[in-house]
C-alpha cells in the first residue's frame, strides 16, 4: 500500500491509495447497493408468502373467501393483534379471544394454519403489504379474473373428464383421482391421499371461493405439484367448479355402505383364496399319501 504526505494549512493528512483501498471502495460500494435493495428483498417476500399462504383463503378488496377480505384489516383490528394471529393462530384462539372466536365462527370453524418458519418480521412485512394493496383502486390480490357465466353440461361433463385424468391439463399437474374421491365414480376409485370432495363446493364458499383455492391451493402437498403448473382458469378451474357443484346437487352415498361393500369384497377375495390354496394343497397331501403307502404295502384307498 503507498501513502502518500498531502500538506494542508490545518497541518499533515495522510492519503491512502492503491490496491487496499481500491478494494474498500468497491465494498462500501456493494454496501450501499445491498441496503438499498434489502427493502425490495423484504417486499418480493411478502409476495411470495401472500401467494403462497394467504390466498387461497384470503381475498384483499375482492370479497370474503373461506377467511374475511383483507382490504381494511386494520380499521377492524391493531397491528400488534394481528402479527400474533398471523404468527400462532391457535394459540390465540386458545386464549378465549372473542374476535379471533368470531373469524373461526365466519368460517364455518376452518382455522387458519400457523405458517411454517414464519416470523414476526414476515408477519409485519405481510401487514405492510396488505396496507399497501389497500390502498390501491384494484388491489392484484382481488381474486383471479374468470368468466362468471352459467354452468353448462358440457362444464360438468368436461370437469369429470379433468378429474378423472382422462383429461390432461395442460401444464402436466397429477389428476384429482389421484388424491381424491367423489360419488360416482366406484367404491375402490379414487386416491384417500386428500380428503373426500364431494362437499367441496360448500365447504370453500362456492364457486368464488373454492375458484381461489384451485388458483393458488394452500396446502403444502398440493403446492408442490401444482405451484409450477398452474390451472387454467376458464379451461381447467371452471369445468371443475361446474363438476363439483354439480356433485353437491346430489345426495352423498352412504361412507358406511361403502365400507361394508369393501369389507365383503376383502372378505369375499380371501375365501376364495383360502381355497385355491385348499385345492392345490390338498391334492399334493393324497400324492404323498398313496406313495408311503405303496410302499408299506397297505391296499391304497381309490375314492
Amino acid at each position: 500500500m503507498r501513502v502518500q504526505r498531502v500538506e494542508t494549512a490545518a497541518g499533515i493528512r495522510r492519503s491512502v491509495t492503491g490496491p487496499g483501498a481500491r478494494a474498500a471502495r468497491i465494498v462500501g460500494v456493494l454496501l450501499v447497493v445491498a441496503l438499498s435493495l434489502l427493502p425490495r428483498a423484504r417486499a418480493e417476500s411478502a409476495v411470495e408468502d401472500f401467494e403462497n399462504h394467504c390466498m387461497s383463503c384470503h381475498t384483499i378488496g375482492g370479497g370474503r373467501l373461506t377467511g374475511p377480505d383483507l382490504k381494511g384489516v386494520f380499521e377492524r383490528q391493531d397491528r400488534a393483534w394481528l402479527a400474533r394471529f398471523i404468527l400462532d393462530p391457535q394459540t390465540v384462539l386458545d386464549s378465549g379471544d372473542a374476535y379471533a372466536l368470531e373469524l373461526r365462527n365466519e368460517a364455518r370453524g376452518v382455522v387458519m394454519p400457523a405458517v411454517p418458519g414464519m416470523t414476526l418480521e414476515r408477519a409485519k412485512a405481510l401487514l405492510d403489504l396488505i396496507e399497501e394493496e389497500s390502498a390501491q383502486e384494484r388491489s392484484k390480490f382481488a381474486g383471479i379474473q374468470m368468466s362468471e357465466r352459467a354452468f353448462t353440461e358440457v362444464d360438468v361433463r368436461m370437469g369429470r373428464e379433468i378429474f378423472l385424468g382422462t383429461q390432461s391439463l395442460a401444464k402436466g399437474g397429477a389428476a384429482c383421482v389421484s388424491c381424491h374421491s367423489v360419488n360416482g365414480i366406484g367404491v375402490l376409485a379414487g386416491g384417500k391421499l386428500g380428503p373426500d370432495l364431494n362437499d367441496v363446493y360448500g365447504r370453500l364458499n362456492g364457486r368464488k371461493g373454492l375458484g381461489t383455492w384451485l388458483s393458488a391451493p394452500a396446502t403444502s402437498t398440493m403446492q408442490s405439484i401444482f405451484a409450477s403448473r398452474p390451472l387454467d382458469g376458464d379451461n381447467e378451474i371452471l369445468p371443475l367448479l361446474a363438476y363439483f357443484a354439480d356433485l353437491a346437487q346430489d345426495p352423498p352415498e352412504s361412507s358406511q355402505a361403502a365400507t361394508l361393500i369393501f369389507i365383503l369384497l376383502g372378505l369375499g377375495g380371501t375365501a376364495a383364496a383360502l381355497m385355491i390354496f385348499d385345492g392345490a394343497w390338498k391334492g399334493r397331501f393324497r400324492g404323498v399319501r398313496k406313495a408311503l403307502i405303496a410302499q408299506s404295502g397297505a391296499p391304497v384307498e381309490t375314492r
